[in-house]
């Protein structure tokens, strides 16, 4: 395992959170908010931090619109974070098959 570098691993996606947030988008098109907190099973505030980090480094998009009067927010993961993702699971399979 000499030749594994945990500095390669992405260290947005490497956070619990973040990654169960990614793990959710990436088997969607798009999933509001409360779906999100729901799966992820965190806090509104937990999962506000989180979602912000994903958005600012372009991993995930953002829309927000009105239901019935209501704000409703939906994420999807970007191709970014999708080709991130990959990446990530391919290091961490990499990682798995040396000993």
């Amino acid at each position: 395992m000499k030749d594994f570098d945990y500095q390669k691993l992405d260290e947005i996606i490497h956070s619990r959170i973040r990654l169960a947030v990614i793990a959710v988008l990436v088997t969607v098109d798009e999933a509001e908010f409360t779906f999100l907190r729901e799966k992820v099973n965190t806090t509104d505030g937990n999962l506000s931090t989180h979602l912000k980090k994903l958005e600012d480094t372009g991993y995930v998009a953002v829309s927000k619109s009105f239901e019935n009067r209501k704000p409703v927010t939906r994420y999807m993961l970007t191709q970014k974070g999708r080709k991130a993702f990959e990446i990530y699971v391919e290091r961490l399979e990499n990682l798995i098959r040396k000993k």
